[in-house]
Formats: C-alpha cells, structure tokens, sequence
C-alpha cells in the first residue's frame, strides 16, 4: 500500500483521461462559442447582402449562396479567436471548480497541460491553414465569378416582389406584385420607361421572360395590360390595351470578374517574387502560426489564484489577443498602402509575442507574477541592523 503511494503522481501525469477531458471539453465549448460569433457574423452580413440585393445588383436567390461564401472566406480570421475563446472557458472553469487545484497537488500543472493543449494546437494549425492557403481564396474567386454572372444578367433578375426597383441607368422603374412559382411568371407587374420624347407606363396582369437566341434580347412578355404614353403635363396621352405586349430588356453591360490577391490561389501566390504577392503568402501561413502563441496565452491567464477574482485575469487575456492581432494587421495594412516595410517584419511581431507567452508562461508555472516587480529591481536594499 505504502510503495503505491508515490507512484500515484506519476500516473496521473501519465494518465490520458485529464488530457482526453480537455481536448473534448475545449472542443465542444468552441462548437457553442463559433455557434455564438457566427451567428453575430451572419446576421451582419446578410444585412449588408440584402441591401444589395434590394438595388438589384445581385437577386435574391444568391443571397444564401454569396453569405456561406462569404463565411469561408472569413473562418481563417475568426477560427483563432473562437478556439481560444473556448480554451479560456474550459480553463477557467476548471479552476473555479477547484479542479486545477486537484492537480497540482498531484503533480499536473501548466506543463503538464501543455501536452494535451499541444494536440489542440495541432490541430488548430492544420485547419486554420486548409481555411488560409485553399477555401478561403477559393470562395473569394467562386463569389467574385457569382456576381460577375448575375450582374451581367438582365434587369429583370434582379427584382424582389413588393419592392419597386430602380434600372441600373436611372431610367425606370420595375414592380412585382407576386412570383407564381408552379407556372414561372409575375403577376401584376408594373413598368416605368423613361425616354427623351416620352414616357410610359405598363400595367399588366402577368409576364413572363423569353430569351431570342437569334438576336441575343431578352424579353418581358406582358399578358392582359395596357401601356400609357405621354408627357407630364400633356393631356395628350395615348392609352393601348393588350393581350400580349413583349418589352425588350435593355443590353447589360458585361462584368469582368476581378479577383483580389486575397483570391489568388496559393501556388501562384508563391511562384510570383511581387512585394505584395510575397506579403499575401507569408499573411497566409503566418493566420495558423498564431494558434502556437494563442495556447501559450491561454494557458497562461487560465490560472488564477481561487482567493482573487479571475474577470482581470480573463479582460487581460482578451486585451493581450486584440493587442497581438491589431499589430499583425497594422503591419500587414502598412505594408500594403505601400510603406516600405519588410515582409519579415510580420514574422517580427509573431516571435515578439511568442517570447512574451513563453516568459509570461515561465513565470507562470513557477507561480511568480506574470510581469517582475520593477520597482523591486530598482529598490536600493536596506541596511540590516
């Protein structure tokens, strides 16, 4: 009984119930976090697409498309925040349900935690580097080919029954009542054309679209409506009823799909020796490198002493991640606005940090303060008696 008892530290060390616990509880807390930004992120979004959608330059049934594009293109950046988020959570309730203190009377503490959370990062890295370097340029050249296609479409696509939608040249108008689904066509349209000599108006029952692949025009067939043409201000107007009137759908102007750097894809990113292609591709692999200094932080502020409040040790461990990612930014913004910076200086700020966590994380596991007492160091030493 007695020659067990020393050995029962060693297997906890060993043990990978407490790591196979942390990695399961990090992930399913970041499953209820991404739930949480996410949402935050789509409802932001599809405002910004249903605006659009509202003037017409892109139509409605895009929307939902264009938004799970748009998501992929951003997982990349909000991935990091979402899984160190969910590491600070875990952490911090296991310390206050007093489970770290458990152990580390045991022998568990910061390094030992480093290894399962070694495994996170790992996967993390790998992830957040699939998101950077294939589907995120992927869904910026996939979204840019989408909007190319529909606003070269004709105007008619991009209407939204109930609202009166305004031609891209300024010079009419469209309404739809409804949009009869099981036969394809509108019902109770109305048009306003404005033209040098006069205007009009349509009013019909139903409408269809036809396409002439002989002339390349596209149509809005009009059924059971009448046109009113005149000038304001001229009583002289002249009103025609019909039972099928076509109005041809003016010419649309063809789109170029202009794809940003951000969407080139990787390999030809790497194979280019441009000063911002160079930046793109180390911005690229730099997003996943940064989940190696987010543990170390998160390891970090997770342990707090249970006699002192753990909201300065959390506000100070979302500061210090708002802190790394602006500097990562500013440097990436300046250099693209063309400062004449080195690429270089970007993996500059990453092991900046880095040695800050690793300090910060050494102190930490020897249960000194994060930062040393500069006053202490500076103190002159009293004279003893």
């Amino acid at each position: 009984m007695h020659k067990l008892l020393p050995q029962q530290p060693r297997e906890v060390l060993n043990s990978p119930i407490i790591s196979g616990a942390l990695i399961r509880e990090v992930l399913f807390t970041s499953g209820g976090v991404s739930l949480i930004i996410l949402s935050i992120f789509l409802v932001v979004r599809l405002v910004s697409f249903l605006q659009l959608a509202a003037s017409g330059d892109i139509p409605v049934n895009a929307v939902m498309l264009l938004l799970a594009l748009k998501l992929v293109t951003n997982l990349d950046a909000i991935l990091p925040m979402m899984i160190y988020v969910a590491m600070l959570m875990v952490l911090a309730r296991w310390n206050r349900d007093n489970e770290m203190v458990v152990l580390s009377a045991c022998g568990f503490g910061p390094w030992q935690l480093l290894r399962p959370m070694s495994v996170l990062a790992l996967i993390s890295v790998l992830l957040i580097g699939l998101f950077s370097t294939y589907l995120s340029p992927l869904s910026i050249r996939v979204s840019a080919q989408i909007l190319r296609e529909y606003r070269s479409r004709s105007e008619i696509s991009g209407i939204i029954p109930g609202v009166f939608t305004e031609t891209r040249n300024g010079q009419g108008v469209y309404y739809v009542e409804s949009f009869d689904k099981k036969r394809d066509r509108y019902l109770n349209v109305f048009i306003y054309d404005a033209s040098p000599d006069r205007d009009g108006v349509v009013v019909a029952r139903f409408a269809h679209k036809e396409f002439d692949p002989i002339s390349g025009d596209s149509f809005l067939v009009l059924e059971n409506g009448t046109r009113y043409e005149g000038n304001p201000g001229d009583v002289r107007y002249r009103v025609i009823s019909f039972e099928r009137y076509a109005y041809r759908l003016p010419h649309q102007q063809t789109y170029r799909a202009v794809v940003p750097i951000k969407g080139m894809p990787t390999w030809q990113v790497l194979q280019s020796d441009k000063p911002r292609l160079v930046l793109e591709w180390h911005w690229r692999i730099s997003k996943p490198f940064s989940m190696l200094v987010l543990v170390l932080f998160a390891l970090t502020f997770s342990f707090v002493d249970g006699r002192k409040s753990r909201m300065p040790s959390l506000f100070l461990a979302i500061g210090m991640y708002f802190v790394y990612a602006n500097a990562i930014g500013f440097v990436t913004a300046s250099i693209k606005s063309g400062a004449h910076l080195p690429a270089y200086l970007l993996w500059l700020i990453h092991a900046l940090f880095l040695l800050l966590a690793i300090v910060m994380f050494h102190r930490r596991s020897r249960n000194r303060p994060l930062l040393p007492d500069l006053g202490q160091l500076f103190s002159r030493p009293r004279p003893v008696l």
